[in-house]
């Protein structure tokens, strides 16, 4: 394949990667997803893959939080992956070089918000007080396309192919001891990343199903698709077992709703059903 229907069929995968104004939250953009479809387009799908688990690994966290914009994982994964399969390289490079592109992408996506999407959402705002339902979409549609859309693809596409001999050379001069502590690093990834996750979810009432997938996995030696089936099952277990509680929860009595009615009725306070 061609460098240029290469460079194309990239810029087209974060087109359709940032085409979240068209097809809502879908999760088209992380790097599961781009690389697994950079790997494709780059003749070796197995890598894509490979190369996409870590770099999610690595942007797990990566959500945007109101004004609080993270790296542009898109063009990271695509670029990142592209690259380093091309120059017949590990999953290590690939996260080396992601994650500086993701920055430095950034910065062109804050100006893109900054310069470009106003104009289309001061459009919006004017076709909002005239009620014209149509033209807030099409601006909706206009600003996400020319202000993120057609700008990242545009953006994947030149870098791919005016970077590609670049990256090669550049790679080719990197001691071995490098790449082989970064190999070691991107095997810490996935620890680091289900410890952050870990941080935000675990608390008292779910930490005995953590220490239960780790049972298994290490003294049992279930692998990973049969702690999440035993999971599944028995999260499906406690979601019956609870709706067959409450459907045969027991009926307050009329009389105990009478009183608390004449309760309320009176100003007075029902402490048994009061929650602190």
């Amino acid at each position: 394949m061609s460098p240029i229907i290469t460079a194309i069929l990239l810029a087209l995968t974060a087109m359709l990667a940032n085409g979240e104004y068209f097809l809502g939250s879908s999760m088209l953009s992380r790097p599961l997803v781009t690389c697994t479809i950079a790997g494709l387009i780059m003749g070796n799908i197995t890598q894509g893959i490979i190369m996409g688990a870590t770099l999610e690994l690595a942007f797990i966290g990566s959500f945007s939080i109101g004004a609080s914009i993270p790296p542009e994982i898109i063009s990271g994964s695509i670029l990142g992956t592209a690259f380093a399969i091309g120059a017949g390289k590990s999953t290590a490079v690939a996260l080396t070089l992601g994650i500086p592109i993701a920055s430095l992408v950034l910065i062109i996506k804050n100006l893109c918000f900054i310069f470009i999407l106003p104009y289309f959402v001061h459009k919006a705002d004017h076709y909002a007080t005239e009620a014209d339902d149509k033209g807030v979409d099409r601006m909706n549609i206009l600003g996400g396309f020319l202000s993120i859309n057609l700008p990242i693809g545009l953006i994947v596409g030149i870098s791919f192919l005016l970077g590609s001999p670049v990256i090669k050379a550049f790679l080719a001069i990197i001691p071995k001891f490098v790449i082989n502590g970064l190999g070691i690093a991107t095997g810490l990834l996935p620890a680091f990343g289900f410890a952050l996750l870990m941080k935000l979810m675990i608390n008292k009432n779910n930490a005995v199903f953590f220490i239960l997938g780790f049972a298994l996995a290490v003294y049992l030696k279930v692998p990973v698709t049969g702690v999440a089936i035993f999971g599944a099952c028995l999260a499906l277990i406690l979601t019956g077992y609870a709706s067959f509680k409450d459907q045969h929860k027991p009926i307050a009595n009329n009389e105990g709703a009478n009183n608390n009615q004449d309760k309320n009725d009176k100003g007075g306070i029902n402490y048994e059903d009061e929650e602190f």
